[in-house]
């Protein structure tokens, strides 16, 4: 069944419950890197253990992601963010009494597995949802999930720090309230397929392109991906660590300071999906290859004061070409929604897992201030995005 066929008006409704169901999902998810400094010094763990802990976590969220969203492709799964968050809980509950580093690397690979039954499904909400406003549509679903993300240091710092690891059980109350909201959801996906069951399915609208040129834009987009995710890796594993040994914070302090990447970040995605929608998508990814570079260059040389400004502009920038580029990518490929909605949240998680692994191993071998120093060219790279064609459809 195709379950691509959009409803001419958007539905609001369903696209913030979405996106607060993503928040609460990535909140639990961003519990992990916000527990690292707690964890390393319960554990004694070195940069490189906690880079791999962030590489399972991220490799389990990622691999399965395009095997859901084509396997969903063919046989939708209303119901199917109910159980990812069942597995999300399920790793909340074992990192909560994790006896060993080993029982962390399990605890954060079923987190990562409920991520990636999340989001391919709840991607493809967000676009029937849509009403044609793809682009605003995956920005409202994604600072979901980046303001999730932004609250999760905060109320680490407010409920675990000051207390003891036991205390991550508190989560499982946005486990439990997420789920109400994906049984609502699931709801109404669910009427959704039988309201189309027997009806004539729209055209789907196809890029005037060769089966080369779509190829290659896809590899251009996933290189972006792994730019823009490889740098984000250096700041939600280490940039707490950085501002700790640069500037001497407190690790309350530091996770404020992380708060602030995160948060602006929530911001630049909706800003990025109006834009997207209004401007086009090439001209927000160019925006924020442009707008990132110079800033991510000069951050390793700056005081605080200007260390807190620079990493907000970044986090507004840089986050603001993802909702872009995921909808490009789709309006390449439309026939396999789930599909490369899997791929591209997939691809977003892995070259986060293998940032912080790679960057970990970097940070003992040299310093956490050195990482920064090498990662400040990675938002160059966007400079292939030149090569992406102007969509023309047909």
């Amino acid at each position: 069944m195709n379950t691509q066929t959009n409803t001419s008006k958007t539905a609001y409704s369903i696209l913030f419950a979405i996106a607060i169901a993503h928040g609460l999902n990535d909140t639990l998810q961003s519990v992990i890197p916000a527990m690292y400094p707690k964890l390393e010094q319960r554990y004694g763990l070195s940069m490189a253990q906690i880079g791999i802990i962030t590489l399972c976590f991220q490799l389990s969220a990622s691999i399965f992601q395009p095997l859901v969203g084509a396997y969903t492709d063919k046989n939708p799964k209303p119901y199917s963010q109910v159980l990812g968050m069942f597995f999300s809980a399920t790793g909340i509950v074992v990192l909560a009494y994790a006896p060993s580093y080993i029982w962390i690397l399990v605890a954060v690979s079923l987190v990562g597995i409920g991520s990636s039954i999340f989001h391919p499904e709840s991607s493809r909400v967000a676009f029937m949802a849509s009403g044609g406003k793809r682009s605003l549509a995956q920005s409202i679903f994604q600072i979901g999930g980046n303001t999730g993300a932004a609250t999760a240091p905060l109320l680490v710092a407010w409920i675990v720090i000051p207390h003891d690891q036991h205390y991550i059980l508190w989560f499982l109350v946005i486990a439990f309230t997420a789920k109400i909201i994906l049984s609502y959801i699931g709801k109404w996906y669910s009427h959704s397929l039988k309201s189309v069951q027997g009806k004539v399915k729209k055209a789907i609208v196809l890029p005037d392109l060769t089966q080369r040129e779509i190829t290659v834009s896809i590899i251009i987009l996933l290189l972006l991906i792994f730019s823009k995710f490889f740098y984000m890796a250096s700041i939600t594993s280490y940039f707490q660590f950085y501002t700790i040994d640069k500037f001497k914070l407190t690790e309350v302090q530091a996770q404020v300071y992380l708060f602030y990447f995160l948060f602006s970040a929530a911001i630049g995605t909706l800003l990025g999906g109006f834009f997207g929608d209004k401007f086009g998508r090439k001209y927000v990814i160019w925006f924020s290859i442009i707008g990132a570079a110079p800033l991510t260059l000069l951050l390793p040389y700056v005081g605080l004061k200007l260390t807190a400004i620079l990493i907000v502009l970044i986090g507004l920038i840089l986050s603001s070409a993802f909702p872009a580029i995921l909808v490009y990518a789709q309006e390449l490929l439309p026939k396999k929604l789930g599909m490369v909605s899997g791929l591209f949240y997939g691809f977003a998680f892995g070259m986060g897992g293998l940032g912080s692994a790679v960057l970990g191993f970097l940070a003992d071998k040299a310093s956490v201030e050195y990482v920064y120093h090498i990662c400040s060219f990675l938002p160059l790279i966007g400079l292939i995005a030149y090569f992406l064609p102007d969509l023309r459809k047909k």
